[in-house]
């Protein structure tokens, strides 16, 4: 008796036709594509506070309120979409520095301890 997890010179599997690699898959009518699907993950996931920026937060009394969130979400989103992995997000007069992939924020600072401060290890600077 022939194994029916085996694969057969055809490249069936368990009697089941293998379907051509060449032959494009289609979404269902209706469906979202992939691309789609991805920037709405991307959207909607949340913004993450690593727990330095937290303690940077309130030692420095930086808003972080629904408008301002809303703007640095989009700044994020945005520098996702260029491929970013590492970015300063000005929002107003505070400056994010944001784990992009993560959607982390590693540390924020306000405009008077902005003075000579250096950033460092990041790929883009954006105004949300």
């Amino acid at each position: 008796m022939a194994d029916p997890n085996a694969i057969d010179g055809f490249g069936a599997v368990g009697g089941i036709p293998a379907t051509p690699a060449t032959r494009p898959v289609q979404p269902a009518s209706g469906a979202a594509s992939f691309g789609d699907v991805l920037a709405g993950k991307l959207e909607s996931s949340p913004l993450k506070f690593s727990g330095h920026a937290l303690q940077r937060i309130q030692q420095r009394g930086i808003d972080v309120g629904p408008a301002t969130m809303s703007r640095l979400a989009g700044g994020v989103d945005r520098a996702a979409a260029k491929g970013s992995r590492s970015s300063l997000v000005l929002v107003d007069k505070n400056a994010f520095v944001v784990s992009v992939p993560n959607r982390t924020v590693i540390t924020a600072v306000d405009q008077d301890h902005m003075k000579e401060q250096v950033f460092t290890n990041i790929d883009s600077a954006l105004i949300a």
